[in-house]
């Protein structure tokens, strides 16, 4: 079982202040996370794996404290942003799944068969060749999604992967994600997204103010959006 533990976490930006003392235990397969614009929940999110490290309290990531072991946790820990053409490097599409390769296999042939293999998987084999930057933007999301699966995190962090996406691509993604088996935490303004997952945290101005199955909080953030 993964699990991610956030012991008094704090945050801020400057003056602003964009975690206030959050304590919680994620273990669950499939969590989501809400929270308006500005909430903290993208900071809560990249504490996860290191991207952001908190002014005060402990992240852990399966035992090991990811301040101190940043390497180690993004071996586990795996994350994808909204925009994928922040995680697209390379000029084509299997060298961009070779690109993550190289940090774990060094024959040339090996890295090329494995990250074929891997775009089969992803629906990408028939565009191995083409330039990464005339994927449509659903098969970018996928493509920055399989450069990250490749490396076998445990974990996966998603945050906000439909935004940018329209509604048919949106659709093959969250089936995609739905496929994963690997530990999913979602950070979504697709509620519907999140219907069927264990549970669902909602964060308002760096709180954590809901914990919940997704019912009952998405319910609880509806509340809270309609009262501004």
């Amino acid at each position: 079982m993964t699990s991610i533990e956030f012991d008094d976490v704090a945050h801020s930006f400057g003056d602003r202040r964009v975690l206030r003392g959050i304590s919680v235990e994620l273990t669950q397969d499939r969590i989501g996370i809400v929270g308006a614009n500005g909430s903290g929940k993208s900071t809560f999110a990249r504490m996860m794996n290191g991207l952001v490290i908190p002014d005060s309290g402990t992240v852990t990531v399966n035992g090991l404290n990811v301040a101190k072991n940043k390497r180690k946790v993004r071996r586990q820990v795996g994350f994808i942003f909204s925009d994928p053409d922040r995680q697209i490097i390379m000029p084509t599409v299997v060298e961009d799944i070779e690109l993550s390769l190289t940090r774990v296999e060094n024959d040339k042939r090996r890295r090329r068969e494995h990250a074929l293999a891997t775009l089969a998987d992803f629906g990408l084999a028939d565009h191995a060749d083409q330039p990464s930057h005339t994927l449509s933007g659903g098969q970018k999301q996928l493509l920055a999604l399989a450069s990250i699966m490749v490396l076998g995190p445990s974990i996966l962090i998603a945050d906000e992967p439909t935004t940018m996406l329209d509604l048919r691509n949106a659709a093959m993604l969250r089936e995609v994600l739905a496929g994963l088996d690997e530990q999913l935490i979602v950070l979504s303004h697709d509620l519907e997204l999140l219907a069927d997952y264990q549970r669902v945290l909602v964060l308002d101005d760096g709180r954590l103010v809901a914990d919940d199955e997704p019912g009952p909080a998405i319910d609880f953030y509806r509340r809270l959006m309609a009262r501004g």
